[in-house]
């Protein structure tokens, strides 16, 4: 059994995730309208950009994907040698550190795009901060196993939710932490996408490095 199968809504790792969650939607909002249409989090999604690319479909970036891509891959293996050096009885101290990575990252690339804006090559540079963090984090969340907070992806979440629900005829287990995660994802990718839209990328990822910093800041187990 994963070391987070039994870890209930309120127990602190379970809030800490959330909160992880909630940085996810400001990390979303941040990459795909303020990057080229590029995912950091979600790798699913750039494989199917690079294959709209390559159809000769506008807008969408090959080479922005591709550094995510690899990126992210850098990330989880940071994660895994991270996952390496603690056992699960340490996911405390495993967790900080991951996102006090996180924050480092999330906090260069603010200072990136503040400093020279998010186009040319430092949009490249801003994409491929951001997806390594994103890739320390998948590989961190995987890690610890708590059941439906992956933090960065809602589709196991949603099928969950629909699929073991009453109507369904199932028992709904998990039924408020899945609402949860979609309500924290949302509350993240609705005001990034608001700092985005108006001009505030550095802002939004400024946020996004305070945000995690706190969540960990106030994670005690």
């Amino acid at each position: 059994m994963l070391p987070g199968a039994q870890v209930r809504d309120r127990h602190p790792l379970a809030l800490a995730l959330f909160g992880l969650t909630v940085v996810s939607g400001l990390i979303d909002a941040v990459s795909y309208l303020g990057l080229g249409h590029v995912f950091t989090a979600n790798m699913t999604g750039n494989v199917v950009v690079i294959a709209f690319a390559l159809a000769g479909a506008p807008g969408f970036s090959v080479p922005g994907s591709l550094t995510s891509l690899a990126a992210f891959l850098l990330g989880a293996v940071l994660a895994g040698r991270l996952a390496a050096r603690h056992t699960p009885a340490r996911r405390s101290r495993w967790l900080r550190t991951a996102v006090a990575l996180e924050v480092v990252l999330y906090g260069a690339a603010a200072a990136v795009v503040a400093a020279q804006g998010a186009d040319g090559a430092a949009q490249y540079g801003v994409i491929a901060l951001v997806a390594v963090a994103m890739g320390i984090r998948n590989g961190t969340v995987r890690g610890l196993g708590v059941p439906d907070l992956t933090t960065t992806v809602l589709t196991l979440t949603l099928t969950g939710l629909a699929a073991d629900s009453r109507p369904a005829s199932g028992t709904a287990p998990r039924q408020r932490r899945r609402i949860l995660a979609v309500a924290a994802m949302l509350a993240g990718a609705v005001p990034g996408a608001v700092l985005v839209l108006h001009g505030q990328l550095a802002w939004a990822l400024a946020a996004s490095a305070v945000l995690a910093g706190v969540t960990v800041l106030l994670y005690r187990e």
